[in-house]
């Protein structure tokens, strides 16, 4: 079945139905797919893309970003060094994706560990480049998103102009958003020494989170960064987003009923103890 996508008629929810991701295998059946020698990188790489084989939308829109050969390796494990050469990558998909006419908005991504869907352990993330603006990128940029600036006790960590704050009213359990103190609107636009700048406190707080509880932390990290499409939201204010679903250490919290049908959450976790816990999991 081809992908069809398809509208809420009464929330405006898009949702794109593609039968053919039900044939995707969930776990590797001879040896990883993404370690040296395996069937998606059959070569010696340091990071490396590729078309997702499942794709969840039509038209070379997806793909996989390859952080590092190691199959146990973690962000934060690569250093600084690595985590550019990650950043890099990001951002010459993000500018060549960008340049087709079909694309609005390249999202970068991130899934880790099983309890948020991840199949394959090996050190990786995805990018997807839609048609269009999605809507909670859209809202956020129509509302003008800009860094909290008075986050007080919720900031986790600064680095050379950028900080790591936990959200004033998070959904997730766990959650920090990295922005620059000053406008960046995406990363092809950002120089040689901004994106160390990012590396460092991306590594800085990827290994606070897995520190937080002694082991590997599940998350889902998403950059939030302009549209690609010329005379759209110039204004943006690039920020990445991390959010984990556990509020206790390999104790997920599952969304009830209530907040799916209202909208509106109740979160367990005091944003400002997590700041403190991350503060001190240096």
């Amino acid at each position: 079945m081809a992908e069809e996508v398809r509208l809420d008629p009464h929330l405006g929810t898009v949702v794109h139905v593609v039968g053919g991701r039900q044939r995707r295998p969930n776990l590797p059946t001879a040896g990883c797919p993404f370690c040296v020698g395996g069937l998606e990188a059959p070569d010696p790489y340091d990071v490396r893309w590729f078309p997702n084989r499942w794709p969840a939308m039509e038209g070379e829109r997806c793909e996989v970003v390859l952080y590092h050969p190691d199959h146990d390796a973690t962000f934060w494990s690569l250093g600084v060094g690595g985590a550019r050469k990650v950043i890099d990558l990001w951002a010459d998909r993000t500018e060549q994706l960008g340049a087709r006419d079909d694309v609005d908005y390249v999202l970068v991504f991130e899934n880790r560990g099983p309890d948020v869907g991840a199949t394959i352990a090996h050190p990786h993330g995805q990018i997807y480049a839609y048609d269009h603006v999605p809507s909670r990128q859209r809202r956020r940029l129509d509302a003008g998103w800009r860094p909290d600036v008075a986050a007080g006790d919720r900031l986790v960590a600064s680095t050379d102009g950028w900080n790591a704050v936990v959200p004033y009213a998070p959904t997730f359990p766990l959650a920090v958003d990295i922005a620059p103190d000053r406008p960046l609107a995406d990363l092809p636009s950002m120089d040689g020494p901004e994106r160390d700048a990012l590396a460092t406190i991306l590594v800085d707080v990827l290994g606070r989170l897995d520190a937080m509880y002694d082991q590997p932390l599940p998350y889902m990290l998403w950059l939030n960064q302009r549209p690609t499409t010329a005379g759209i939201a110039d204004d943006a204010w690039f920020n990445i987003e991390i959010v984990s679903p556990w509020r206790a250490a390999g104790v997920q919290r599952f969304i009830a009923a209530a907040e799916v049908a209202s909208e509106e959450y109740f979160n367990p976790v005091v944003p400002e103890a997590v700041a403190d816990r991350l503060r001190a999991s240096a």
